[in-house]
C-alpha cells in the first residue's frame, strides 16, 4: 500500500507540473511578446518585408555589421574593416568561429553569396555595389561604383548560407535565436542559439511572439496575462495598472506623417497641401491620441540621427493662414475641399490620428473622412497601387541613416508613393551621396529635409514614443535604438541574470 500511494503520489506531480507549463505559464512559453503585423517574409535577402517582420528578424539574421543604440556601427560577423580610396573599397575581417543555426561555421563564400543576392533582390541600398570579391580566405572585399564613406549601415544585411534558396523554408542565420516554429496569423517562436558566437547572450531561453489583429485584441491579452510584453502607445500605457506592469520609453524609430500624394487630386496643388499643413496641430494630435507622450517633428528624418537632422521644420498651426490658402486655391463654404484619409486598420494609434486630424480640418472648413482597410490592402491599394488621397502610417529606415528615410523622395524612386516630384531635392540628396567629408555631407542630409518641408510634401508629425512593457518584475534590459527593431538578446528575467 505505502507503494501504491508513492507512485500515484509521483503521478499526480508529474501531471501537476505538465499542466503547470502547458497552461502559458512563462516557463512553456518564454517571454511571450505581441506583436499586431506579422512578418511577409522570412527572407532577409527578400526586400518586401513589413517593419514588424525586420524587427524580429534581426534576431535571427545578422550582418558584417550592426547597429549601436547610438546608430553606430558595431563589428559582427566581421571583426574589423578598413574602408580604401574615399569610401570606393570596403575590406571586412571575417570574425573566427561564427557558426550558423547549423552549426557550420561562416566562410567569405557565405557572405558573397548572401550580398550578391541582395544585390540582385533589388535592395536600394545596395545599388551602389560594383563587386564582391574573397580578397582572402578570411577577407571580403566590396568595391563600389561610387565611393561612399557613409556605407556601412547598409551591411547589416542578413548572412545567409551559400547556396540555399528555399530560405523561406530554410531559416539559417548566425543570430542569437533561431526560428522553432512559424504558425502565421498566430504565433513565431524562437529559441536560444547555444552557439551563439557572443557569450553571455542571449540571456532568455525561449521567445514566443503572438500575432494580434489589432491592438484591442493584444491590450486583452496583455491585460488578462496571456502574453508577457509588448510595444504599446501612450493612449494605451494609459489604461493600465501601472502597479501590475513595468513600462519603458521607447521610440518607434519612425516617422508617423500623414502623407499626401502628391501625383493626384487634391494634394497635386501645392496651396491645398500647404494649407493643410498650417491646418494641423500636432501638439494636440500627440495629446489627443497619445497622452501628451511624445514630441512634434516636422521632418522625414527620425531626431535620433541627430547628426543628420533637421530641427524646427514643423508648421506652426495657423488656421487663418490655412483658410487663406484654401480660398486662394478656389476652395471655401460652398467649395468644400474633400479627401479620404486611408488608414491600415491594425494600427491604432493611426486611426486615432486620424480622427483628431478630421476634428482639425473640420475647422478649417475641409471635410476629411477615413476610409480602414486592412493590412494587406493598405499594401496593395495604396503603397504598392498609389490608389489614395492621403494615408497615415509610420515609414522607417532599413538601416541607422538618413538616406534610408530620404531616398524614397528621389523622383525615380520605386518606393516614393507619395509621388513627390523635385529636381533642387533630387540634386541636393544626390550630391549629400557623393560628399565624403562627413560634416558637408550632414549638411547636405539637411537641406534636403529643408526642400522637402518647404514643398510640404506631406503632413510629418513624429517619432512615436513608444512604451516597452512587461508584466510587473519580470522583466528588463530592453534597449532603445535609432532602428525599428526589438532586440530579444538583452532582455532579461529578472532574478535570472
Amino acid at each position: 500500500m505505502k507503494k501504491y500511494f508513492t507512485g500515484l503520489l509521483l503521478i499526480i506531480l508529474i501531471l501537476t507540473m505538465a499542466v503547470f507549463t502547458s497552461c502559458g505559464g512563462a516557463r512553456g512559453d518564454g517571454l511571450r511578446y505581441g506583436f499586431t503585423t506579422e512578418p511577409s517574409t522570412l527572407d532577409p535577402l527578400n526586400p518586401s518585408n513589413t517593419a514588424d517582420g525586420r524587427s524580429i528578424l534581426f534576431n535571427v539574421f545578422e550582418g558584417l555589421v550592426k547597429p549601436h543604440t547610438d546608430g553606430t556601427m558595431q563589428p559582427c560577423i566581421a571583426e574589423s574593416w578598413e574602408i580604401e580610396e574615399n569610401g570606393l573599397v570596403y575590406i571586412f575581417n571575417i570574425r573566427e568561429g561564427v557558426r550558423f543555426h547549423d552549426g557550420s561555421l561562416v566562410t567569405a563564400a557565405d557572405i558573397k553569396y548572401s550580398l550578391d543576392v541582395a544585390v540582385n533582390a533589388g535592395f536600394d541600398s545596395l545599388s551602389n555595389i560594383a563587386d564582391v570579391t574573397i580578397h582572402d580566405k578570411n577577407k571580403i572585399k566590396i568595391t563600389l561604383v561610387s565611393g561612399d564613406p557613409d556605407f556601412l549601415p547598409y551591411l547589416t544585411i542578413g548572412i545567409v548560407k551559400a547556396g540555399i534558396t528555399e530560405r523561406e523554408k530554410k531559416i539559417i542565420g548566425t543570430g542569437p535565436f533561431y526560428v522553432e516554429q512559424y504558425s502565421p496569423q498566430r504565433k513565431l517562436v524562437l529559441i536560444k542559439f547555444d552557439d551563439y558566437w557572443q557569450k553571455g547572450l542571449p540571456h532568455l531561453e525561449k521567445i514566443s511572439i503572438v500575432f494580434f489583429a489589432n491592438y484591442d485584441t493584444l491590450m486583452i491579452a496583455l491585460r488578462g496575462g496571456s502574453i508577457d510584453g509588448a510595444f504599446i502607445t501612450g493612449a494605451m500605457a494609459a489604461q493600465l495598472n501601472h502597479r501590475d506592469f513595468d513600462i519603458f520609453d521607447n521610440n518607434s524609430a519612425a516617422v508617423q506623417l500623414m502623407a499626401l500624394n502628391n501625383g493626384a487630386a487634391p494634394f497635386d496643388n501645392f496651396n491645398v497641401r500647404l494649407a493643410v499643413n498650417y491646418g494641423i496641430n500636432v501638439r494636440e494630435i500627440i495629446d489627443a491620441a497619445f497622452f501628451g507622450a511624445g514630441e512634434p517633428s516636422g521632418s522625414p528624418v527620425i531626431p535620433g540621427l541627430s547628426a543628420y537632422y533637421k530641427e524646427s521644420l514643423s508648421y506652426n498651426y495657423d488656421p487663418e493662414t490655412a483658410r487663406s490658402l484654401l480660398s486662394g486655391a478656389g476652395y471655401n463654404d460652398s467649395n468644400k475641399l474633400l479627401f479620404e484619409i486611408t488608414v491600415p486598420s491594425n494600427y491604432t494609434m493611426h486611426v486615432d490620428t486620424a480622427q483628431v486630424i478630421v476634428e482639425q480640418m473640420e475647422r478649417i472648413g475641409v471635410s476629411a473622412s477615413i476610409k480602414l482597410v486592412d493590412w494587406s490592402t493598405w499594401l496593395s491599394d495604396v503603397y504598392f497601387g498609389g490608389q489614395y488621397q492621403a494615408t497615415i502610417i509610420s515609414l522607417d529606415s532599413q538601416s541607422a541613416s538618413p538616406r534610408g528615410f530620404l531616398k524614397r523622395y528621389l523622383s525615380d524612386s520605386g518606393s516614393n508613393f507619395i509621388n513627390f516630384k523635385s529636381q533642387k531635392f533630387d540634386e541636393v540628396f544626390k550630391a549629400a551621396l557623393a560628399e565624403t567629408d562627413h560634416d558637408k555631407r550632414s549638411e547636405l542630409y539637411k537641406q534636403s529635409q529643408t526642400i522637402i518641408a518647404q514643398e510640404a510634401a506631406s503632413v510629418y508629425i513624429q517619432d512615436i514614443l513608444y512604451f516597452i512593457t512587461f508584466k510587473g518584475g519580470a522583466y528588463g534590459g530592453a534597449l532603445n535604438y535609432p532602428l525599428y527593431v526589438i532586440d530579444f538578446a538583452s532582455i532579461y528575467g529578472i532574478g535570472n541574470n
